[in-house]
């Protein structure tokens, strides 16, 4: 019987040590996803930065030859706006599924890789 009962905590410890050790392992799997995705992430926003950048002082630059061409300042940023507000509606009617989905898919992508 005593050597019944050994076998069970044994049994029972060898569970825990199981669970414990299983833990640790999703923990540390869910850490490199994350570091994962993060790593990813920082590098492609400095670059997203850096576009933005590049797009604002071009379209800075067409506003103001805009501006020359029509005669009044503020015609070259009516102009622009008022693409930039069309190339909006565009998008969103045309193109947001198929963003979204290209967005989660990479997001998914990243995280079961």
């Amino acid at each position: 019987m005593e050597d019944h009962d050994k076998k069970i905590e044994l049994l029972v410890q060898s569970a825990k040590d199981y669970s414990k050790t299983t833990y640790e392992l999703i923990k540390l799997k869910m850490i490199d996803k994350a570091s994962d995705v993060i790593s990813s992430i920082i590098p492609n926003s400095i670059v997203v930065v850096m576009a933005l950048t590049f797009l604002l002082f071009c379209n800075l630059g067409i506003v103001f030859w805009l501006s020359d061409i029509l005669g009044k300042i503020y015609y070259g940023f009516f102009a622009v706006a008022a693409f930039y507000a069309l190339l909006a509606i565009i998008l969103h009617f045309f193109m947001h599924g198929w963003l979204k989905k290209t967005i989660c898919n990479s997001i998914i992508i990243k995280l079961l890789k």
